[in-house]
């Protein structure tokens, strides 16, 4: 089963573990863009990124999912989306 998650937070890593540890295939991680961190104002990646590429996932950053992310994923062709605390 191909699967696109969308996540961002630390809650969301958990979720996505669990999901690349089953014997599904994620195709594609879909999460908020980098934020400026407190000091310095240095990007930030958001968790749910960092875990994915650590693991060599394909990651989709978008602040909206709008017509334009619609295309990426369904380009993907998921069987499933599953969704963990995305931020929309």
């Amino acid at each position: 089963m191909k699967i696109i998650f969308m996540g961002t937070p630390d809650f969301s890593v958990r979720v996505l573990e669990a999901l690349v540890e089953s014997k599904h295939d994620v195709v594609a991680v879909v999460t908020q863009p980098d934020r400026p961190g407190m000091r310095g104002g240095k990007l930030i990646a958001p968790p749910v990124k960092v875990y994915a590429q650590a693991r060599g996932l394909r990651v989709l950053q978008y602040e909206k999912v709008s017509r334009e992310g619609i295309d990426d994923i369904r380009a993907l062709n998921p069987d499933v989306i599953v969704t963990a605390a995305f931020g929309q």
